[in-house]
């Protein structure tokens, strides 16, 4: 059943929407899972590398059903294997795909971010080449930005790539890859110009992961997953023609990759308010007005997050300037995932440390994952500064190093 929000879409469809939305049914109930009674307290990770392998590998079939039927891409144009459409197709396919249990997982949120950066930054012929395969899931690819001294402060970073003819030559170390294990390809920021300040001697490089040099080490984390990784590479030779953007020139490139991830995340991010009303039955909390009021909270913080998702992601198919600032999206659903998981806590108390079943598995998972957000895709800090930069106007934070060759910075 649809919620409200869609409802009123639906309503509001006209002839060419209705009928899209028609072929959108069509083709999910011919193609995709039906939505099963998931597990009430199953978690949206697998500690079992086999199992996560799986959830990827299926999720990058499902990706490639959707290209062969024509029902992904919608906004790219015909020329680079898009459907030539609109922003509108995009919101009816996911209205009506949240009705079913297929989804692309992880490789849709690789084409959300470098989807837009190869429209952006991309010459004629990696378009052509690259985003029909990006579109269709032939090929998958993981984010190669953060070094272990480079996190926060990204334009720091080290990796090394010294040009040889017609390749570079690279040296160094990321860390915190999201699915770099199971992806075939990757984009990756390095050093190439050590004699100017940071944010100007970088350069961007699409490489093949299984290129000699590449080493890949999953990193088990709290909760026993695996799902990040550090990449470890060592005279990996990346053809030149592999650079997107400029040599040098890279910032910008990475600017629009974190600015998509921002979006993404906050936009995509696990919706949980049906699992908390869930968790306050289970623990005989309803009518707690404490309990009733936080509820309240984050049911509405969750339709904010929907409608400033929607407005955001809307632009960014239509290639336009986001009506609101990705970073505040980000920073909305990161400041309500801490409230989730403090409600998690407040609700379960210490009555979830008596027992070890799915549910207090469950509860243990959102209490300890509930400032993993704050880090990933850029931590509160950055997206602050971010905000207050670019959508306040106000002044850069003081730094002495902003002029200063990378070479001469002091660095982890």
């Amino acid at each position: 059943m649809k919620n409200g929000l869609d409802d009123q879409q639906s309503a509001g469809d006209g002839p060419e929407q209705k009928a899209f939305r028609e072929d959108v049914t069509r083709f999910l109930a011919a193609n995709a899972k039906p939505k099963q009674e998931s597990r009430p307290w199953a978690v949206n990770f697998h500690v079992d590398p086999d199992k996560a392998r799986r959830e990827f590998e299926e999720g990058r079939a499902w990706q490639t059903t959707r290209y062969k039927a024509g029902m992904a891409g919608f906004t790219y144009p015909r020329e680079y294997g898009g459907q030539g459409g609109a922003a509108w197709q995009e919101q009816i396919y996911q209205e009506e795909a949240a009705n079913y249990g297929s989804s692309s997982g992880f490789v849709a949120a690789t084409i959300a971010m470098l989807g837009p950066t190869l429209m952006a930054f991309g010459s004629e012929d990696q378009k052509r080449t690259l985003i029909p395969r990006l579109l269709s899931g032939e090929d998958a690819w993981c984010q190669l930005f953060s070094e272990p001294g480079s996190g926060s402060d990204l334009a720091s970073l080290g990796c090394r790539a010294v040009r040889d003819g017609d390749e570079f030559i690279v040296t160094g170390q990321k860390v915190w890859n999201s699915a770099a294990q199971w992806c075939d390809h990757g984009f990756l920021l390095t050093r190439t110009n050590p004699d100017v300040p940071k944010h100007r001697g970088i350069t961007m490089l699409l490489i093949d992961m299984s290129t000699p040099g590449v080493d890949v080490r999953p990193l088990v984390q709290a909760t026993g997953a695996a799902h990040f990784n550090e990449v470890f590479l060592s005279e990996v030779r990346v053809p030149v023609a592999n650079v997107l953007g400029d040599v040098d020139g890279g910032w910008a490139a990475a600017r629009t990759v974190l600015s998509n991830e921002a979006a993404m995340i906050g936009g995509g991010g696990a919706r949980n308010y049906d699992s908390l009303i869930r968790l306050a039955d289970l623990y005989s909390r309803r009518q707690d007005p404490l309990v009733r009021q936080e509820l309240a909270d984050i049911y509405a913080r969750e339709r904010i997050l929907e409608a400033m998702s929607m407005r955001i992601m809307t632009a960014v198919r239509q290639r336009e300037r986001p009506p609101i600032d990705p970073s505040l999206l980000k920073l909305y659903y990161t400041d309500k995932r801490v409230r989730s998981g403090d409600l998690t806590a407040f609700i379960a108390g210490t009555a979830a440390m008596l027992t070890d079943d799915e549910a207090t598995r469950w509860v243990a998972a959102e209490v300890v994952g509930r400032y993993s957000v704050s880090i990933g895709g850029g931590t509160t800090e950055v997206q602050k500064n971010n905000l207050a930069e670019r959508a306040l106007g106000l002044p850069r934070e003081p730094t002495q190093d902003r002029e200063v060759p990378w070479r001469e910075l002091l660095r982890n």
